[in-house]
């Protein structure tokens, strides 16, 4: 899918048409440029590169953090799921993200704004050129080909757009058609977005354009259409889309959970839309692999012990006896900590308490000491795995890890931390959980119950993960609810649900904002967590927090066009 080639040019002709100045001011060098690109040739090159930027990866494989498609920074690290991990001295624009204290020169805002405008320029730069040729009558596509193009670079430019009003809210619409040189950030850009969303539906086949797996087809238009439509709260018509992505879907009970996360089972049922990675085979080293999550490995496995679970995360996956998550919030009474804060002596004694009952999908999720870790690595050994667990505590990420033997494949020579694993943007459970929200919101809380349980159901089929000696780790359960009885406890459950199904996804900071439950969330978390990790003690969150500031090398840039998020 990913041609070197042709993402170098296309991103030669985006550098060109836009200059430091502004967002699009041309200039008149690029006039050669677009011309020679007229042709059917030079759209089908452009699109690639516009496919180019969902890795996040625009001038090499290191520094793409704020970029991953993965969103773990801004999605995980802001929240409550995460911390930075690591030493406090390394990347420590990162430690003011996760404390909500950025400011607009943090280097990760600029990093994401930087890559995401990249690939809009990229997006409507397509769309120009196509524009053109087919105007032109010379060469042009057929109908439909020249329709599905344009689909694909209209739900790109929606991907990026989204990814940025999340994290920043005040952005500038700048399509195809824009002739200024700079535009404001005062408009809600949602309704462009559902309008480029809206086309591609209409637009894109069932199958993948060109039969190529990496490509965007109707099902991801829908599901990112219903998507964003429930950001917008607009539950019956988002219900509408993730419906009908359900309904063309295998049953979720039947697809195994851990094919989401193995390098060998990748673009399988569930994956619906995934920025697909690749290392080695096509030429370009670690370019084309996912750069985004390059820092985020035990320490002992690869480089570099970023992107580690809290303890409040971990214990959010204890269960009653009953089988069901603890809604109530008393998952932080006598919290599990693994063997954090123990002496030496007991350290070197330590044996995992087997008696807890846990959802399965907590070893799934997160690596915890005397557990065994993903195939081939054993029991995760404890601190030595961790760069510093008085910084972030005693647990590892396990999701975006590979089994011990898919490094040699899998990696970018010389760059183990660099894997060509997928990054799930949507993935099936996703949109159960998304249509089970809608459902709930809309009175339906049979539908809601039934969404979730299928979740459940598929998360009780995890193989029990094992201690020294191959008993089982924990007391695994996970059971379906038997009611919804009233629609706040059908809402809680779905979002406990979000939270456990998708935990470390980059999702959690983003659901925070759109329930509005931000500043209650994070400051009980920061007075649970601030007991462990000093850094995080008496954290207040403002109003501001939702989001976050713009680069300031951008207002700066715009001579005042731009105007910065409320509160920074």
């Amino acid at each position: 899918m990913k041609n070197l080639k042709c993402i170098v040019l296309a991103a030669l002709f985006c550098t060109v048409l836009s200059c430091k100045k502004g967002f699009i001011e041309g200039s008149p060098q690029g006039q050669l440029i677009a011309d020679n690109l007229a042709t059917q040739d030079g759209v089908e090159a452009l699109l690639t590169g516009a496919y180019g930027l969902l890795n996040g990866n625009q001038t090499g494989t290191w520094g793409n953090y704020g970029a991953a498609p993965s969103q773990w920074l801004f999605g995980e690290v802001a929240s409550d799921n995460a911390h930075k991990g690591s030493s406090n001295g390394d990347q420590p624009n990162m430690n003011l993200i996760e404390q909500h204290s950025p400011t607009s020169t943090n280097d990760n805002l600029a990093n994401i704004w930087d890559r995401c405008f990249e690939g809009i320029l990229r997006c409507n730069n397509t769309i120009k050129i196509l524009t053109a040729l087919q105007a032109s009558g010379a060469g042009k596509f057929s109908d439909s080909r020249a329709a599905e193009i344009q689909g694909e670079a209209r739900l790109l430019r929606a991907h990026y757009y989204f990814f940025l009003v999340r994290v920043f809210k005040s952005v500038p619409m700048i399509t195809e058609a824009t002739t200024t040189a700079a535009v404001d950030n005062t408009k809600d850009i949602y309704p462009d977005i559902v309008t480029d969303l809206t086309y591609s539906v209409a637009n894109l086949p069932t199958t993948k354009p060109k039969g190529q797996v990496g490509r965007v087809d109707k099902y991801i238009a829908q599901a990112y259409l219903g998507k964003v439509l429930l950001y917008q709260k607009k539950y019956t018509e988002a219900y509408t889309q993730l419906n009908a992505v359900i309904a063309a879907k295998p049953d979720l009970v039947t697809l195994p959970y851990t094919d989401n996360f193995d390098i060998d089972k990748e673009n399988g049922p569930e994956s619906v839309f995934a920025v697909q990675n690749a290392v080695g085979t096509d030429g370009t080293g670690g370019d084309n692999g996912n750069v985004g999550d390059m820092l985020n490995f035990p320490y002992a496995v690869a480089c570099c012990g970023f992107f580690q679970p809290t303890i409040d995360l971990a214990n959010s996956f204890k269960v009653s006896a009953a089988g069901l998550p603890l809604l109530d919030g008393s998952y932080r009474t006598n919290p599990y900590v693994s063997d954090m804060g123990l002496s030496a002596a007991a350290k070197a004694a330590y044996q995992v308490n087997t008696s807890l009952n846990f959802d399965p999908r907590i070893d799934y999720t997160l690596g915890r000491r005397g557990v065994d870790y993903r195939k081939g690595y054993g029991p995760m050994p404890g601190d030595s795995w961790i760069r510093d667990v008085g910084n972030a505590g005693p647990f590892v990420v396990v999701k975006n890890v590979l089994d011990q033997a898919q490094i040699a494949a899998g990696t970018a020579p010389g760059s183990t931390n660099v894997t060509g694993l997928n990054v799930n943007i949507i993935r099936l459970a996703d949109i159960y959980l998304m249509a089970a929200e809608c459902a709930v919101e809309n009175g339906d809380l049979p539908r809601a119950l039934f969404l979730v349980n299928k979740v459940r159901a598929r998360a009780a089929l995890l193989p029990p993960k094992t201690v020294v000696g191959g008993a089982p780790a924990a007391v695994y359960r996970v059971s379906p609810y038997p009611s919804f009885p009233t629609a706040d406890y059908a809402r809680t459950a779905v979002r406990m649900e979000r939270r456990l199904e998708l935990a470390m996804e980059g999702h959690r900071f983003f659901d925070l904002v759109r329930w509005g439950i931000v500043k209650q969330t994070l400051e009980s978390y920061f007075g649970f967590e601030g007991g462990y990790f000093n850094y995080l003690k008496g954290i207040n969150i403002e109003a501001r927090d939702d989001y976050f500031p713009l680069p300031q090398d951008q207002i700066d840039r715009s001579q005042g066009v731009l105007k910065q998020s409320t509160g920074y």
